[in-house]
């Protein structure tokens, strides 16, 4: 189903349904935040103060995969910075970065695996973001990675097994779990 309204209906069925069997309720794996820059040096450098500063986490530098002459991009190059945020800290972050949008979140933003991902055009957006002009300002991507438990048996290295789709969560369970969870409205 691809509407981007849920019918109260489907909300008490996939309630009702976690209810009854617990270990179908989604939840929050990770969330990832990241920012392109292109270039290595002080735009770079910039970023990761950026990325810090909201999380309060390291962030990891991510490097070019291929080499593009056109924009003076070399294999190997540093051209962005991510941070990878889990549990209570990926919660209250995940809040604060809702804000910025104004907890609305567009339907078609979920995946057909549950995940969502949405972008922030300014960081100082977000609440307690001071604008520094020294750093400038920067627009970041947002990805939540949700799965239900028992997930791990895919990516596992030992006893490695197929999900099937029935375990694998729907974009209305998205919807229904982040609506229950952080009060996000989708269009």
């Amino acid at each position: 189903m691809s509407s981007a309204i849920l019918t109260p209906d489907i909300v008490e069925r996939i309630l009702e349904e976690w209810k009854k069997q617990p270990m179908r309720k989604p939840r929050i794996v990770k969330v990832t935040l990241n920012i392109g820059v292109g270039t290595s040096g002080e735009k770079l450098a910039k970023a990761h103060k950026v990325l810090e500063q909201i999380t309060e986490a390291k962030p990891v530098p991510r490097r070019a995969k291929k080499t593009v002459r056109a924009f003076g991009i070399k294999k190997g190059e540093n051209i962005g910075v991510a941070v990878t945020l889990r549990g209570e800290k990926a919660l209250s972050t995940l809040k604060r970065l809702f804000e910025a949008v104004g907890n609305r979140v567009k339907a078609s933003s979920i995946d057909e695996h549950g995940n969502l991902c949405f972008g922030i055009p300014e960081h100082i957006q977000i609440p307690g973001i001071r604008y520094d002009p020294e750093i400038g300002i920067y627009g970041l991507d947002v990805c939540i990675t949700i799965s239900r438990p028992g997930s791990r048996v895919a990516i596992r290295k030992r006893a490695r097994a197929r999900i099937p789709r029935r375990h694998r969560v729907t974009r209305e369970e998205t919807m229904v779990l982040l609506s229950q969870l952080l009060n996000i409205t989708f269009t």
